[in-house]
């Protein structure tokens, strides 16, 4: 397959065969740039149409040649979801829930990309920073790819979970005393003077496999596009990526529209959205980001330049909620809807929630919401925001008295 790498800052092209992650002229972020004309003439339209969705299902879409360290990922259920739709007052939503992937997060449709693109290179050893499911993710495509991987951490602000993952399939794990913007800085310092393969969304490649997500939503809507697709934003190579995919079925013919990209946030990290709402093009850091929501606990989002893009060209939006509306979204599509997500996948839920009660969504609009991971990767949450159990003795009198109260 033809393409290259280009700066969406200056424009300067470099080869698909240089290790780099920004431009070498200006430091401005990298795109995948393929030749649409010679993947519409060798793709298979009666596959796509056919077969069940899966990350390489859109492998003519994707800068791999050779055989990808997989794991199965993909294929995530795409929920229709009727009462949560009724509570919120829209006519129809759906949920996507990327927390049915391997290691229970969307990161997995990033690595198997990023990991294959590290072998291809001839790259012996892969890194990260993490918030916790890029990690998790990281070391479960190293081990199935046979290299070592390294995870920088902050310490004290990784849900367990998530730890436990990357600890279990032998990664390095190392905590750092800082935040997780702190890590990054790190990390690409480490990778930039030795010969270890970068892995954060700052790589574009990551965000070639993420676009997958796009690809699917159409492919279970029976090649229809949604009005509007809402997801956490942490990093914002998410709402990068899904944008490109949507744009990419477009460009090929496949679809005739795309959806307006809406970007939720937490009030306590939500420079995305204070960047959007002043009509800027780019963030202002937050030094000292907080929020229940681990995985989008960050300030310096490495890729808020394409999230704003992707934002305004779709014509969507950003919002920020409070850790108590995320909590209660989270609870409502659990108990609604059976479906189990960490605290940050429930934000896109409660700022769907927000923008239709402030009359910024129509309740006509037909709505996907992208869950990111699974309730399981944070149970610490899960327990300090519920009930607590009630112990009885064991007989029938105390077990009637408990149920019945």
């Amino acid at each position: 397959m033809d393409y290259y790498l280009k700066c969406i800052e200056c424009g300067a092209d470099f080869d698909k065969t240089e290790i780099i992650y920004t431009c070498r002229k200006c430091d401005g972020l990298l795109d995948v740039i393929y030749d649409y004309d010679e993947i519409k003439k060798n793709m298979d339209m009666e596959k796509l149409k056919t077969a069940p969705p899966s990350v390489w299902k859109y492998k003519d879409l994707l800068p791999i040649a050779i055989e990808p360290v997989s794991i199965r990922e993909g294929g995530t259920p795409l929920y229709k979801c009727d009462r949560l739709a009724k509570k919120i007052g829209v006519k129809e939503l759906y949920v996507k829930h990327e927390g049915m992937n391997p290691t229970g997060s969307f990161k997995d449709r990033g690595m198997t990309v990023g990991v294959s693109k590290a072998i291809e290179l001839g790259m012996k050893t892969v890194a990260c920073a993490s918030t916790g499911n890029t990690s998790a993710a990281l070391a479960i495509y190293g081990a199935k790819a046979g290299i070592p991987s390294v995870v920088l951490l902050p310490a004290g602000k990784v849900a367990l979970g998530k730890i436990g993952q990357a600890l279990m399939h032998g990664a390095k794990v190392i905590m750092i005393k800082g935040n997780f913007d702190d890590a990054l800085a790190l990390v690409r310092e480490l990778c930039e003077q030795e010969p270890i393969y970068l892995l954060n969304s700052v790589n574009p490649y990551r965000l070639e496999g993420q676009k997958t997500i796009a690809f699917e939503i159409v492919d279970q809507l029976g090649f229809k596009v949604p009005d509007r697709v809402v997801l956490p934003v942490g990093n914002a190579g998410n709402i990068t990526a899904i944008n490109k995919g949507f744009k990419e079925f477009v460009t090929l013919g496949i679809t005739d529209k795309r959806p307006k990209m809406t970007g939720i946030q937490t009030e306590g990290a939500c420079p995305i959205v204070k960047a959007y709402k002043a009509d800027a093009d780019d963030i202002t850091p937050e030094k000292n980001p907080e929020t229940i929501a681990t995985a989008i606990r960050i300030g310096d989002p490495v890729n808020a330049r394409k999230a704003l893009i992707a934002i305004k060209e779709s014509g969507g939006m950003a919002e920020s909620v409070t850790d108590a509306e995320l909590v209660q979204a989270q609870k409502d599509l659990a108990q609604l809807e059976g479906i189990g997500v960490e605290p940050a996948s429930a934000t896109s839920v409660a700022g769907l929630k927000k923008l239709v009660d402030a009359g910024l969504i129509s309740k006509d609009e037909t709505v996907v919401c992208v869950t990111t991971g699974h309730l399981l990767k944070d149970p610490e949450e899960v327990i300090s925001v519920c009930t607590e159990p009630v112990t009885v003795e064991a007989n029938l009198e105390a077990l009637r008295k408990a149920v019945f109260e």
